[in-house]
């Protein structure tokens, strides 16, 4: 019989305190003793001072949340259940760094007690919770997994920015080593969701089942990128294309452009590494992310080659999504460098991101408003991330920015329906 230590009155411990960690925690805080925990010590001020610098949890939610954060790792000693939050991002050569969910595990297990549930939220290859975390939890606390402490796996489903599907109202898949486990996270989620719980056959099918979400969407923008490229040299902008298309009941609603972030542009090389460790070729899964890779280089070609001579371009937007401050992973700066690499100079401005992260990471200096730059001081203006923000420039603010004849480039179909100044030119995907 399992010996799970579980109660109501159980401590909870969240281990990363990013995108995916922060919303939980303080959603399982309204129901359960629950601590945050994080390597950041930066991160945990900014947290205790009401600032989520994510923009997933807002200063009021904070300030009157019952969590308790930390970074002290005897802080959460003995706690009944363990939820790993900890990004997987990929390293140079696209293959997966298990390094943090390793790290995670290191420092878990002098602290785990008998009785206690490890669950991963990470996304990660179908067996790495059983056959790399288990391990190295028995490794560091000397007890003996599916014994002594248990394992469990429930993939994270945060979508950084979306106010609709916070981890408060969707479904949660969860999967565990025994069925006594699966009945604590049943509840344990449960509590916390209005979507509630799915219980898939096991860890390696709750695995599998995440890694694929996110490969699933990059595929279908990969199609999407593809015809738009064959569309542009037909002289077609795909935007007419799919809202006729899109007149289809059945036609599924995808659009071009950067696929980046810190979960589609990661997820496939996951499942392709694991493919190719059983002897299989990823060939459809590997080519969607070769074209959506390219993309950013065959939008930089189609605006250059619009444009004579040299000069400066606006791009507005660096996230890697609208409405968000992310800037993990964006394609944006590969586009910003294959502009460069033509001969031009680029001004980036964001309406969400960090001014001191894009510095940081991308060493971009982001002009910090539109209303102080030059007048005609650009030969295009080119949209790349959706903004509200950006939704609101009109002719006359185009008029203002470009030279005459130049460009206003639309990647992602911002200003359809805006006029275009009799001056300028306009262009879209």
């Amino acid at each position: 019989m399992t010996n799970i230590t579980f109660t109501p009155d159980s401590h909870i411990v969240v281990v990363g305190l990013g995108y995916v960690g922060l919303p939980l925690a303080v959603a399982m805080a309204k129901k359960f003793n629950v601590t945050g925990f994080d390597i950041s010590k930066d991160r945990v001020r900014e947290l205790n001072e009401g600032f989520d610098r994510t923009d997933e949890i807002d200063r009021e939610r904070l300030k009157s949340s019952t969590i308790k954060l930390t970074t002290n790792p005897s802080d959460i000693k003995g706690a009944s259940v363990y939820i790993v939050t900890v990004p997987t991002p990929v390293n140079d050569d696209n293959s997966p760094d298990l390094s943090p969910v390793r790290s995670a595990c290191e420092l878990l297990g002098p602290v785990l007690s008998k009785g206690t549930i490890v669950v991963f939220e990470s996304t990660v290859y179908p067996g790495v919770t059983e056959e790399l975390c288990g391990p190295v939890l028995e490794e560091y606390s000397g007890m003996i997994c599916g014994e002594d402490f248990y394992l469990g796996y429930s993939p994270e489903r945060i979508n950084p920015g979306d106010r609709e599907h916070t981890v408060d109202k969707i479904t949660k898949v969860i999967s565990g080593q025994t069925p006594e486990v699966v009945d604590v996270l049943a509840d344990l989620y449960g509590a916390v969701t209005t979507g509630g719980t799915f219980a898939a056959a096991s860890i390696r099918a709750a695995e599998a089942a995440k890694v694929i979400e996110n490969s699933q969407r990059d595929i279908n923008i990969a199609f999407i990128n593809e015809i738009t490229m064959i569309f542009q040299k037909l002289g077609i902008s795909v935007y007419d294309v799919l809202e006729a298309a899109g007149t289809k009941w059945n036609f599924l609603n995808f659009t071009p452009g950067l696929v980046g972030g810190h979960c589609i542009g990661v997820d496939p090389f996951y499942l392709a590494e694991r493919a190719r460790q059983v002897n299989h070729d990823p060939r459809i899964i590997l080519s969607g992310r070769a074209i959506n890779d390219s993309m950013a280089d065959f939008i930089a070609e189609r605006v250059c080659a619009q444009l004579s001579g040299n000069g400066k371009i606006l791009i507005l937007g660096l996230t890697f999504k609208e409405n968000c401050p992310d800037l993990r992973n964006t394609k944006v700066i590969d586009l910003i460098n294959s502009i460069r690499r033509r001969g031009f100079k680029v001004d980036v401005h964001d309406a969400a991101a960090d001014p001191v992260e894009a510095k940081k990471f991308y060493n971009i200096d982001l002009v910090p408003s539109l209303d102080g730059l030059k007048d005609h001081d650009y030969v295009a203006v080119l949209g790349v991330v959706p903004h509200t923000e950006y939704k609101n420039i009109t002719g006359d603010d185009f008029e203002r920015l470009l030279e005459t004849g130049g460009l206003i480039g639309d990647v992602k179909a911002i200003w359809r329906g805006v006029a275009k100044p009799k001056h300028l030119r306009k262009w879209q995907l």
